[in-house]
């Protein structure tokens, strides 16, 4: 996995716009994600999430055209994800420019997907994206549709069952941290890094860059995800990375 840590914007879609909200309700609009994923690509993003935040609850395809539009400007690793639930439709957005998909309500309700396509496509471009809410101490479940559906499914079970069945990495969100920019729930992400063998993309809280650092550090994490930080102009991406190699955290320049 190496030594260099990641940092990952995400961009939450919603009929063609970029949205935010705080443990996934509250949505704010943010801009236009072909227009935001071009600055973050500018600023030194290492990768880029998409996530369909609807496509799911709503019982439909994923947001083709977005991502296009976004492979003609951007030149960066892309995840996409929302409404994927066939080997087809993840072909399809591989073919719109994705580099990774990331699966969750499908994957959950059918895990045979996770390695139908790590088949057809290879497990480093599968990517299992896990809702995680808090139900004691050291105990998280996960929860499905967009943050809607509680499935009563241990989330360090499940995110060990999705890595045997072919998933390469997990986006890992704390449904309980999600958009307070109070810091992410290191406890988790620390227990799925040390429950798997794949890097863990931690989601959920990024507030400052020393939050960002710490789940880096203390958090175990891989990468890190921030939404409204970057989108809402209270750091840049280089702003964060210049933090973390002053603390002697290694990032890609």
């Amino acid at each position: 996995m190496g030594l260099t840590k990641r940092i990952v914007p995400c961009l939450d879609v919603r009929d063609g716009r970029t949205v935010k909200g705080r443990r996934f309700v509250e949505l704010i609009d943010a801009g236009d994600p072909v227009d935001l994923a071009a600055r973050y690509d500018a600023e030194g993003a290492d990768e880029l999430v998409f996530l369909d935040i609807t496509a799911s609850i709503e019982d439909r395809g994923p947001m083709e055209q977005v991502l296009s539009r976004v492979a003609e400007r951007v030149f960066i690793p892309l995840t996409v994800g929302g409404g994927l639930r066939t080997v087809g439709d993840v072909e399809r957005m591989l073919r719109a420019g994705a580099d990774k998909v990331s699966l969750n309500t499908a994957a959950v309700q059918g895990p045979g997907l996770l390695s139908a396509v790590a088949t057809r496509f290879g497990r480093q471009c599968v990517v299992l994206a896990v809702d995680a809410r808090r139900t004691g101490p050291g105990r998280w479940e996960v929860v499905i549709h967009g943050g809607r559906t509680p499935t009563g499914r241990d989330a360090l079970e499940w995110i060990r069952e999705g890595v045997d069945r072919g998933a390469g990495e997990i986006l890992l969100t704390s449904m309980d941290q999600d958009g307070t920019q109070a810091g992410f729930d290191l406890d988790l992400t620390r227990a799925a890094s040390r429950a798997v063998g794949v890097p863990i993309i931690a989601s959920g809280g990024a507030g400052t860059p020393a939050s960002i650092a710490e789940v880096l550090t203390a958090g175990e994490a891989d990468a890190a995800l921030a939404a409204s930080i970057f989108h809402f102009g209270q750091i840049s991406v280089g702003g964060v990375k210049r933090f973390l190699e002053a603390r002697g955290i290694e990032v890609r320049p």
